[in-house]
């Protein structure tokens, strides 16, 4: 009696649909210490709202997301050995980061032999690019492409009439992948680069940089970098007494830009993210509700204190809802996830409407990104 009985209860477990109890891991990696902390650390924490929203909205299919959270220290090996962590003893479904260009270089292959769908939340575009970058067919990317960003930058300065430039770019992967897309592009758009200069990203002086594009008599400068770096530029420029526009890539939107180079930054532009002029809004852009509640949750969780929005504040969010979204629909079988994700078609996200195709695997346009201007120490939508 008592070992039909356990017989019974066993076949009764094993009948059971077992999912409703599980939760689905996601690996999450951010430089929360290092040069890029001060954007890995509040994407980290955006990433844990998104995940606790929807938890709170009952999960995916009845099972509950858990982040598997680690610091990639802006170590590209540090990265790698995260990644092969996540995919063979976690078992993540997903990953989302890191937070560094270089970082997400170095783990395209691991993420691509693990067969890992991987949303970065990085600047550069070599991660999402094929050939000599190696296969792109297992990564994603929430932020725009450096390619649109400098898309938008070049509309603007050829609106302004602002055709000879100079241009600083940081030696690192981002700054060596904005150079490139301006080089690319500059023809497109009727943009002549008339100098360039490169400097390292932990420099505290670009003034020798600055004298010589300054020499080369370039209607606006353009920057290419992100953290402190751009703030000394802008300081460099004012004690120098250049008196032509300053622009900065798409990675500088940060009141944090303001603080640090001070009355430096009036006036400097940008491309950047709707979420950086959200009042400023019409009522009829879709996005316009969804920025709206992120900027709610955001400031209802008091990340703002510490950490105020910038144009990074969204793409872990974006990151994470667009693999929720395909999980949703698909489960959590790697192959049937990528591809999945692969066909995101009109997610509304905070960082724009993502359309996302075999050949794009960002799925932003230049659309998704406004120039904006820093105004009386804010940010508003550039003149």
């Amino acid at each position: 009696m008592k070992k039909s009985f356990a017989l019974l209860i066993l076949a009764v477990l094993l009948a059971a649909p077992a999912f409703a109890a599980d939760t689905i891991k996601l690996g999450a990696f951010f430089d929360l210490s290092g040069r890029a902390a001060f954007i890995g650390t509040p994407t980290k924490l955006v990433a844990e709202m998104v995940v606790d929203k929807i938890n709170a909205d009952g999960g995916i299919n009845g099972q509950l997301l858990e982040l598997e959270i680690a610091d990639t220290e802006a170590d590209p090996a540090k990265g790698a050995s995260i990644a092969k962590k996540f995919i063979y003893k976690d078992k993540v479904a997903a990953i989302i980061g890191p937070t560094l260009t270089d970082v997400g270089m170095n783990i395209k292959k691991v993420v691509d032999q693990g067969q890992t769908p991987t949303v970065m939340t990085v600047g550069g575009d070599p991660v999402i690019m094929g050939g000599k970058f190696g296969s792109f067919k297992w990564v994603f990317k929430s932020p725009q492409r450096s390619s649109i960003a400098v898309e938008r930058m070049f509309i603007y300065l050829k609106e302004k009439g602002l055709t000879n430039v100079a241009l600083l770019s940081a030696a690192d992967g981002f700054g060596k992948d904005g150079a490139r897309w301006m080089d690319t592009l500059a023809p497109k758009y009727g943009i002549n680069i008339i100098a360039k200069e490169s400097f390292g990203t932990r420099d505290t002086d670009m003034t020798a940089q600055l004298t010589k594009v300054k020499n080369s008599n370039p209607q606006a400068i353009l920057a290419w970098t992100i953290g402190p770096a751009g703030s000394i530029i802008a300081k460099n420029k004012a004690q120098l007494g250049i008196d032509i526009p300053l622009f900065q890539c798409h990675g500088l939107p940060d009141p944090k830009y303001v603080e640090l180079a001070g009355a430096a930054s009036e006036g400097d532009r940008m491309p950047a993210t709707k979420l950086m002029i959200a009042a400023e809004l019409p009522d009829s852009d879709p996005q316009k509700p969804v920025i709206q509640e992120f900027i709610k949750l955001y400031k209802d969780k008091g990340y703002d204190k510490q950490f105020p929005i910038n144009t990074h504040s969204g793409y872990a969010w974006d990151a994470i809802m667009i693999v929720a979204n395909a999980i949703k629909k698909v489960g959590t079988d790697p192959e049937a996830l990528r591809t999945e994700i692969e066909n995101t078609k009109n997610y509304v996200g905070i960082s724009g409407t993502y359309n996302i195709t075999a050949e794009d695997h960002n799925g932003l346009g230049v659309d998704s990104m406004v120039m904006v201007q820093v105004k009386n120490g804010r940010f508003t939508l550039a003149e």
